[in-house]
């Protein structure tokens, strides 16, 4: 028992140090405010999040199921919606300096929390398996190289910037954002002169047929960013006030995220490639190397891992910290544990599944934010949970993911991740009335 107590003690020593060199990363308490960030640093860390190669995947998923027109709408609209669900919930995070966890422990009880937070942290560690599996499959298929080497050194390198804690990510977001503005520019420059930008926005989708609804866009639209939306206390506790978390939330919704899926649609629409496979080579990964140019295909390799690290980096701090919470743990010994088992995953082309996975989002996740937000904002705010489990954040989390459901089975021309939100909120605010009415005549 003394030998264990001995290890635990040493390994709480090293972990102790790390944080003296690389910075505490607040996992159990509130960030104070002496050790806030700047407003240009909270700004890399969100702008750097969604300007990448996989929201390009997405604007083309989008146009060629839409078409450009329509494709288009859907992304103004449903970075809108993004902005104003993630600015509110990151105020809270700045507000009180408190990461989703802590936060959720107020809304969902003492004990309740755990499902909240555990699903949200074990979906983005899905979501860093996904897009490490996705840089393993696009290098391996492009330069002829093994599959399972290219995403394990893809896995260690994003464990590697994750282990810096928010620093790292600030850091991946310096590089990777202007990596992607010059070379998604070029990409989508060279593509749309090839033909017109009137032939560009009258493009109606693959072989000309429209077959995704307005409301499926938008859900496509939520649901890629709706985890680490919800989860936006991790980032915006670092922000000084008010008005620089909604700057930097501004900086990737609409603004990051948009461009990236912009460069995506324009591209997939300039070229009108028949059943263009945006995962495959139809992406601007693929038309970079396509143009056989020795130093830009050398380029392409490294914006590939650079901008896939830093959605993935992302990923795992938010999983980490949410898991390290849980656990008791350190963020960065959550980072290496969890970055090894999404590794192992990736290896088995887990990311296949990306649309399926978005609508399980679209169902679970929506409500988790809306719930917090009437809350925080409306039915108790600055009252903090003494009971572990509440049951009417529950029950209202079901009755929105459960009319989220049906939607999407029964109703697709309608939104699910949007459905799963208003459903929700309002639930919940229906819910706490009551209770609050029954306690008073008790």
């Amino acid at each position: 028992m003394a030998g264990n107590a001995t290890k635990h003690g040493g390994l709480e020593q090293a972990e102790d140090q790390v944080d003296l060199i690389l910075g505490a990363e607040y996992e159990h308490t509130p960030v104070p405010l002496a050790a806030r960030h700047s407003l240009f640093s909270v700004t890399m860390v969100w702008a750097g999040f969604p300007m990448i190669i996989t929201g390009a995947m997405t604007g083309s998923i989008l146009v060629l199921g839409m078409g450009f027109t329509n494709a288009l709408i859907a992304m103004i609209i449903g970075n809108l919606v993004m902005f104003a669900y993630v600015g509110a919930l990151g105020y809270l995070g700045t507000k009180t300096g408190m990461n989703f966890a802590l936060i959720a422990s107020q809304v969902f009880g003492k004990k309740g929390y755990i499902l909240a937070s555990g699903l949200l942290s074990t979906l983005l560690l899905g979501w860093y398996a996904v897009q490490t599996g996705i840089t393993g499959a696009l290098v391996s298929s492009t330069y002829d190289l093994n599959y399972v080497a290219m995403t394990v050194l893809a896995g260690v390198l994003y464990i590697a910037i994750t282990f810096v804690g928010v620093k790292g990510l600030h850091w991946i977001g310096v590089v990777s954002i202007p990596l992607f503005l010059v070379l998604g520019i070029f990409v989508a420059g060279h593509a749309a002169a090839t033909t017109s930008w009137d032939a560009i926005f009258a493009y109606a989708g693959n072989n000309g047929v429209a077959s995704m609804s307005m409301g499926v866009g938008l859900t496509v639209v939520i649901a890629l960013f709706i985890d680490a939306g919800t989860v936006t206390a991790d980032f915006n506790r670092w922000a000084k006030n008010s008005t620089h978390s909604l700057i930097s939330t501004f900086s990737a919704f609409p603004v990051s995220n948009l461009v990236a899926m912009l460069v995506g649609g324009v591209m997939t629409a300039a070229l009108a490639v028949p059943n263009a496979n945006p995962f495959g080579a139809d992406n601007m990964f693929g038309y970079m190397n396509s143009m056989q140019i020795g130093w830009l295909s050398v380029l392409a390799f490294l914006f590939l891992y650079i901008n896939l690290g830093s959605v993935c980096s992302h990923c795992l701090y938010n999983a980490a910290t949410g898991w390290s919470r849980i656990v008791g743990s350190h963020m960065r010994l959550l980072a290496v544990i969890l970055g090894a088992i999404g590794i192992v995953v990736a290896a088995g082309n887990v990311w296949a599944f990306f649309i399926e996975w978005l609508s399980l989002l679209g169902i679970l996740v929506p409500p988790i934010g809306a719930i917090i937000l009437v809350d925080r904002f409306v039915t108790r705010p600055g009252v903090e949970a003494s009971a572990d489990w509440r049951p009417t954040a529950f029950g209202a989390w079901v009755i929105g993911s459960v009319v989220a459901f049906i939607v999407e089975k029964m109703m697709p021309g309608l939104s699910t991740a949007l459905s799963a939100m208003i459903v929700a909120g309002i639930a919940y605010w229906v819910l706490s009335a009551f209770g609050a009415r029954k306690l008073a005549t008790t």
